[in-house]
């Protein structure tokens, strides 16, 4: 770890001695609670605080008593990977009135509570501010009643509130995603999964239905379950349809049968939102289509396409007009149920380490802020400018206004992806782009190969699909990719197209020839660290072989998450989930066992994403990793730390973390040190990281990824094309796309050599090794947290960045 400089600030400058910090939970639950609540008490212990649980939310306030409990370290273990919340969450109409508010006051200042993280939605956070606003008002009148000294008053003067955002909705401006969201996405698309497998073998159909409470909700589930779906149709409320979509929804499903030449059958899913509208048709598992139409949309004429009735009639208009079998299922509140997932156990760690951290650096005159996530980094805004943009953008007339970036590039590549134009609208490019995978397999890489297919047809291009990696490449196995044939690809895991670790520079003249063979005129790779090495090797063949002066680009995709220029690649996210998963049943395992420790082995090579992130989304007490080096004495600190526990899960080792602390030599030491204190285990959880359904981000990823390269690789074929040919041979015509904070950016392979440990096959700089001291602080372990971006409260409206050729947010 760094050494404290003028430029950084250590948490050790910051003490919790002497405050008393209170944890609630409040409106509707969501996966991810509990290791917000987690993170918050024992950040706050860290620190020197005294910490309390409020149960049942604002009514647990009112009422006091037992509701208000000091937390210890010990009350929060095994919380991490439980849905809902454990401290319970009540709406309250009583705080609603002063009265009410009056009674929570006393009870706050009986404890010398003066500090509030609330988790909850726009409302709960609204209701928290409005508290703090009243408190001194508040004090004054406790003490004319004579409930509380006069001198509480000095002594207890301002109340410091801190909010992050509990919803599966995501419609909270000013963060990119809430607390629950994933794990939402989670439900619906194992739901949907399990619904296509079902009627894999029937000739049957399903209608899942719910509800939500406010029709006009940001509709973020709806348009990322289609994307994750692969989804013909969508109807939200921020894109109305138009007059007449029930003919066209009908000619869509009925153009399907005549592509197919079979039989379709169709069924309703309405799921909410909460409240989302599926209909998927299949035909005998070849093809699929889904709709999805979210509960509280509008046609253009301010009419609800949805409701209960609406159900029925949709089913009956499928049924009349396409003579398809429907089915109904409701979904309800399955979407809000099960273990939160690894993205949300990480999210709300870090939201809740940093809302004690904002606690701590707050004054009289800070307002009561919201810690929010802008791509990687936490940061904290304004509440109440967050909360007055949901709310404006609740109102109808100013619906446009409440379209995030991010909504806006789903909603972009969602049309792109579901609506094929005639033929007669195609533009014409006479170009012949070839895609193919490389490296290990990662799930999300078909999802990747179905949107660069499709938005190259749309773009008018030949698409052409390569087996095998470039070993497939130089033996010919290349054909021509038509729309249908990728679909139903996005759920699927693996790479269909198969993939090699084989590099191009062996078999460069056979790979050119078979590139004058076929006309390729530009080329998608999709893959790991082996892709971007493939693309410095055709740039270096460019002299000797003018086939390779074409447009390329990288699309990161390996669990290694070890691709430079990228901070995260395809597959690295369901790596995590499968780790996290399996990590959560070892635990349950040795419910009944006393004193046991874990030792898990990841993948990743000498990268140690997987171990560090894997190991903060499972509760790891260590993570052992290449970049960070550790000897006998960390082991012997890990073994000691922390307090006697019925169970310990050590945590997790990367493959190539040390040539000689390995998973069996670590395993060993702990058996024969730890003999009659605690008995050990060790897991490899090997190739099973690599396998499995896509995660919903990396369905979406992939997607949206894919997408923005063909458009890029469209816009370099126009301008390289030059007397009836494509000639590209300048170093920004060969490019990894890569995410860097919220923003993807085109970069010069190149260009990343600088940046770029070839021995290792990882990044020179890491941006999750920030994350380190964090899983370490919440295992008890005496460390440094960097909190140098940290303590500036940012405003929620940003300039847009400009759309160019190095970067485009996403």
């Amino acid at each position: 770890m760094a050494q404290p400089d003028s430029k950084k600030i250590f948490f050790e400058n910051l003490s919790g001695a002497g405050k008393a910090i209170a944890v609630l939970t409040s409106g509707g639950d969501a996966q991810g609670m509990n290791a917000a609540v987690r993170a918050v008490v024992r950040m706050g212990l860290y620190v020197g605080a005294k910490v309390y649980f409020i149960h049942e939310g604002y009514q647990g306030m009112v009422d006091g008593g037992d509701n208000i409990e000091e937390a210890s370290w010990e009350s929060v273990s095994s919380m991490l990977q439980v849905g809902g919340t454990v401290i319970g969450s009540a709406r309250c109409k009583e705080f609603r009135s002063h009265e009410g508010r009056l009674k929570a006051a006393h009870n706050l200042v009986q404890r010398g509570i003066t500090n509030l993280c609330v988790i909850g939605g726009d409302g709960s956070l609204t209701g928290a501010n409005l508290f703090r606003e009243e408190w001194s008002g508040l004090l004054k009148e406790l003490v004319e009643k004579g409930l509380i000294e006069a001198d509480a008053v000095e002594r207890y003067a301002a109340l410091h509130i801190v909010g992050m955002v509990g919803s599966i909705d995501n419609d909270f401006c000013g963060t990119d995603m809430t607390i629950g969201t994933d794990s939402a996405l989670h439900r619906i698309i194992e739901v949907v999964d399990a619904i296509m497998t079902t009627h894999q073998p029937h000739q049957k159909g399903s209608h899942l239905l719910s509800f939500h409470p406010h029709a006009s909700r940001f509709r973020y589930l709806a348009l990322v379950s289609a994307l994750a779906c692969g989804a013909d149709w969508v109807l939200i409320p921020e894109m109305p349809p138009e007059d007449g979509w029930e003919e066209k929804m009908c000619q869509k499903l009925s153009g399907n049968l005549l592509a197919w030449c079979l039989n379709l059958t169709v069924f309703l899913c309405f799921f909410s939102a909460f409240g989302n509208f599926v209909i998927q048709t299949r035909s005998r598992g070849t093809r699929l289509n889904i709709i999805i139409v979210a509960e509280g949309s509008l046609d253009r004429h301010g009419k609800p396409i949805t409701s209960t009735i609406t159900t029925e009639y949709i089913k009956n208009l499928v049924v009349k007009h396409l003579g398809f079998d429907t089915r109904v299922t409701i979904l309800g509140h399955v979407q809000r149920g099960g273990t939160p997932s690894a993205f949300d156990r990480i999210l709300a760690s870090r939201m809740g380490v940093e809302a004690v951290l904002a606690l701590l650096e707050t004054t009289a005159d800070t307002p009561a802020c919201v810690v929010s996530l802008c791509g990687n980094q936490s940061v904290r805004l304004p509440l109440m400018e967050c909360v007055q943009m949901v709310r404006a953008g609740r109102r109808p007339k100013t619906v446009s206004a409440r379209f995030c970036r991010s909504f806006e590039n789903n909603l972009r590549t969602y049309k792109l992806l579901a609506h094929r134009k005639p033929e007669s609208e195609l533009p014409v490019s006479n170009f012949n782009v070839a895609v193919l995978n490389v490296g290990a397999p990662a799930a999300g890489m078909n999802a990747a190969v179905r949107s660069a297919v499709r938005v190259g047809i749309s773009e008018g291009h030949k698409m052409f699909a390569v087996n095998d990696g470039f070993e497939g490449f130089y033996k010919g196995q290349i054909k021509e990719v038509k729309w249908s044939d990728v679909g139903g690809w996005t759920g699927q895991g693996g790479s269909l197209l198969g993939t090699k670790r084989t590099l191009p520079a062996k078999h460069a003249d056979k790979i050119a020839e078979q590139m004058r063979k076929y006309n390729i005129n530009a080329l998608l790779v999709i893959g790991g660290f082996e892709a971007s090495l493939s693309l410095l090797e055709l740039l270096a063949a460019r002299e000797k072989y003018e086939e390779f002066c074409v447009p390329m680009v990288v699309v990161p995709a390996t669990v290694s998450n070890n691709v430079p220029g990228s901070d995260l690649s395809i597959g690295a996210d369901t790596a995590l989930n499968a780790i996290t998963d399996t990590c959560d049943r070892i635990k349950q395992s040795a419910s009944g066992t006393k004193r046991r420790v874990f030792i898990i082995e990841t993948m990743g090579g000498y990268c140690g994403y997987l171990a560090t992130v894997g190991g903060l989304a499972a509760g790891a007490d260590a993570a052992y990793i290449y970049e960070e080096p550790f000897d006998i004495r960390d082991l012997q600190v890990t073994e000691r730390a922390g307090p006697p526990v019925r169970r310990r899960f050590v945590g997790t080792e990367n493959e190539n973390s040390n040539d000689n602390y390995t998973t069996d030599f670590i395993y060993q030491l702990y058996s024969e040190e730890g003999k009659g204190v605690f008995d050990c285990r060790k897991n490899v959880l090997g190739h099973m990281q690599q396998g499995g359904a896509p995660s919903p981000f990396d369905r979406n990823f992939g997607t949206k990824m894919s997408a923005k390269a063909m458009q890029w690789l469209s816009k370099k074929l126009l301008e390289t094309y030059r007397r009836g040919r494509v000639f590209a041979n300048s170093e920004d015509s060969c490019c990894l796309l890569g995410m860097l904070g919220r923003t993807l950016v085109f970069q010069p392979v190149v260009t990343l050599k600088d940046h770029t440990d070839f021995i290792h096959r990882i990044p020179k700089e890491q941006w999750w090794l920030k994350l380190r001291p964090l899983m370490k602080i919440l295992a008890k372990y005496k460390t440094s947290y960097d909190v140098s971006d940290s303590g500036q409260i940012e405003h929620v409206i940003h300039t847009r960045p400009k759309e160019s050729d190095a970067s485009v947010a996403m």
